[in-house]
């Protein structure tokens, strides 16, 4: 990275990035003062029941501000590059972007590349940082912001801020936080860049872990695993792609769930509550889980009480891994 910057005045800062968490980077970034003469972003894609194509979050807001926008499927070529090079940036700023950078992106802007990345690096390094920290049971996680080079998340670390993970944080809260957590250190890393405060730190090698990509696969429910690990999935794949189970050839999501004494078949039901918040208490590899939030195929999710009204579930049934999850 180039030692200095200008001390005054704002960056001309191109941003890469495609959903929620990288359009809060980039309204921050605005907010700061800072000129963005060009975004890139994917291509729109279909969305919705309809399957419309819908543009995504970093280009609605970029438009909404006037910024000229650019969504090119791939940036190996000099074509596909030539509006970035053309804009002149003094660094890319890439969050959540969806695209592999080649060297010839990394090498284009004269401060180099920047990328928010949702984990407190080396730590889940990969596509779903959020997911696999819940899924863990990690008792922290947070932002790194780290100069960009060729390898999957191992460039050098420019700056850090920790927040912890929540009993209760599902992957959509979490979320939220490190959003705005990352505009927060994004802006604060172009404040340190600008007055040549900004210290590369290179990546330990010990702690080194993947964050996989969440596949629907995942969603299914092993009953044999321990409590505690189901419910930590539950809220590592809610709201995507939710943790699921089979009953009576239904698939059931199941939300929300506390971890209760209990022992049987896994599985198996042991207990059903009708009443206020009501439960389903299912048998697991070690212990049970009382699940009070669950929802059915054509229905929104529900309190177990409320669900178990339209959907009725007797002790002795027994859940199992879903055809399709």
């Amino acid at each position: 990275m180039a030692a200095t910057a200008p001390e005054t005045g704002g960056l001309r800062v191109a941003f890469a990035g495609t959903p929620e968490f990288a359009a809060r980077a980039l309204e921050a970034i605005l907010a700061a003062g800072h000129e963005v003469p060009l975004v890139l972003t994917q291509p729109d894609r279909p969305a919705g029941r309809g399957m419309k194509l819908t543009p995504s979050a970093v280009k609605k807001l970029a438009l909404e501000r006037g910024i000229e926008v650019d969504q090119p499927e791939k940036l190996r070529t000099e074509e596909q590059r030539a509006r970035l090079a053309a804009c002149a940036p003094d660094l890319l700023v890439v969050a959540a972007y969806g695209l592999i950078l080649p060297t010839a992106v990394l090498e284009l802007p004269r401060l180099g590349c920047l990328n928010i990345h949702a984990s407190l690096l080396p730590r889940w390094r990969g596509a779903a940082p959020i997911h696999r920290a819940i899924e863990a049971g990690d008792a922290e996680t947070g932002i790194t912001i780290m100069q960009m080079d060729e390898g999957l998340d191992t460039g050098a670390m420019l700056l850090k801020r920790a927040t912890p993970i929540l009993p209760a944080d599902t992957t959509a809260s979490l979320h939220d936080r490190l959003a705005a957590l990352g505009g927060e250190c994004i802006v604060e890393a172009l404040a340190a860049l600008q007055r040549g405060e900004l210290v590369a730190t290179p990546q330990p090698a010990e702690g080194v872990t993947y964050a996989a990509k969440i596949g629907r696969a995942e969603a299914s429910i092993d009953w044999t695993r321990p409590a505690a690990d189901i419910e930590r999935a539950m809220r590592a794949f809610d709201p995507f792609p939710g943790a699921a189970s089979s009953l009576r050839d239904t698939v059931v999501k199941c939300w929300s769930g506390k971890v209760v004494p209990g022992a049987g078949e896994p599985g198996t039901v042991l207990a059903v509550d009708e009443e206020g918040e009501g439960g389903i208490t299912i048998a697991c590899g070690r212990d049970a889980l009382r699940c009070t939030v669950l929802q059915r195929p054509g229905s929104k999710r529900l309190p177990a009480g409320e669900f178990l009204r339209g959907f009725p579930v007797s002790v002795g049934e027994r859940f199992t891994a879903p055809a399709a999850a």
